[in-house]
C-alpha cells in the first residue's frame, strides 16, 4: 500500500473542490485552517490510522468537545476527497441531557433548608457545593470540574466515561464562586478541594 503524505498539492486541490461546491467563505477558511493544523501536527511523517487517532486524542486535551468535533469534521472531509476513507475517525459523543422525574427533585423549600442549614453551621464551602450542583445538575462525582477557568468562561467540560458534555454556569453563581476561590487563595484547578489542594471526593462531602 502506498504511503499517504500531505502535502501543499492536495490542499490546494481540496480548496478548489470545496469551491467547486460552493461552500461558503467561511466554511471554506475553516476547513483550510482545520487541514493546515493537521498538517503542522503530522510534518513529513507518513500519515496511518494511529496517528489521525493521536491528533484527535491532541484535540480533545487543547479544546473544547464542540470545536474538537467541527475540526474532526473538517480532517474527515479532507480525508474522503483524498480516498483516504479509512482513516476518518468518529467524532466525539456528546451526553445528551437527562431529566430525573418530578417526585426525585427537590422543592425549593427543602433547597433553601439545606442552604440555610450549611450557612447556620458555617460550612459555606457545602453551601456552595449544594448551589453549584443544583444549579448545573451535575453529579457528586462530578464536581471536581467545576475549575476557576471554568468560571472564568461560564462554563465546565464534564468528561464522564468517554462522554463528553458542556455545563453552563449561571452569573450570579460564577460571582459567588470567584469570590470564594479568590478568599481562599486559589488560582487554578478545581474549586472544591481538599486542605491538601486535591479535588473534594464524594465520601469527604457526606
Amino acid at each position: 500500500m502506498k504511503a499517504k503524505t500531505l502535502n501543499e498539492n492536495k490542499i490546494t486541490a481540496f480548496k478548489q473542490y470545496l469551491q467547486s461546491e460552493e461552500r461558503s467563505k467561511a466554511t471554506l477558511e475553516k476547513y483550510m485552517h482545520d487541514v493546515h493544523a493537521f498538517a503542522l501536527y503530522v510534518g513529513e511523517d507518513k500519515i496511518d490510522k494511529d496517528l489521525v487517532l493521536k491528533y484527535k486524542n491532541e484535540l480533545k486535551k487543547n479544546y473544547a468537545v464542540t470545536s474538537a468535533n467541527s475540526m474532526l469534521a473538517a480532517l474527515n472531509a479532507f480525508f474522503r476527497f483524498c480516498g483516504w476513507h479509512e482513516l476518518c475517525v468518529r467524532q466525539f459523543r456528546i451526553q445528551r441531557e437527562a431529566y430525573c422525574t418530578e417526585q426525585k427533585e427537590l422543592t425549593k423549600k427543602e433547597y433553601a433548608r439545606l442552604l440555610t442549614a450549611a450557612s447556620e453551621k458555617g460550612k459555606e464551602r457545602l453551601n456552595l457545593i449544594i448551589q453549584t450542583i443544583c444549579g448545573t445538575g451535575i453529579r457528586v462525582s462530578e464536581l471536581k470540574y467545576i475549575t476557576v477557568e471554568a468560571i472564568g468562561c461560564g462554563e465546565a467540560t464534564v468528561d464522564c466515561k468517554g462522554k463528553v458534555r458542556r455545563i453552563l454556569l449561571l452569573p450570579e453563581l460564577c460571582r459567588r464562586l470567584r469570590r470564594y476561590v479568590k478568599e481562599r487563595g486559589i488560582t487554578q484547578g478545581s474549586v472544591f478541594v481538599s486542605r491538601s489542594g486535591k479535588p473534594i471526593n464524594r465520601s469527604q462531602i457526606w
